[in-house]
């Protein structure tokens, strides 16, 4: 699986506050598990952590490590 690296646009917005990016500390996320699609844009940790949250992204995900459980990996 290849992706184009590029950087934003000097005026992109943040996905979640619509705030411009580079006014704060811009985090890039691409979603890999559908085709490496577009990436999107936050302002900061605050907003991906926000827009995570609400869209649910964390359901059926490992969000829980056992280190004792054998029976992974």
């Amino acid at each position: 699986m290849s992706t184009t690296v590029s950087a934003p646009e000097t005026d992109e917005t943040c996905a979640y506050c619509e705030s411009q990016i580079f006014d704060h500390d811009p985090i890039c996320v691409r979603d890999c598990d559908d085709d490496c699609g577009s990436p999107k844009y936050f302002c900061n940790y605050a907003c991906l952590s926000a827009y995570i949250d609400e869209n649910n992204l964390t359901t059926g995900n490992a969000c829980e490590w056992t280190p004792d459980d054998t029976s992974c990996c």
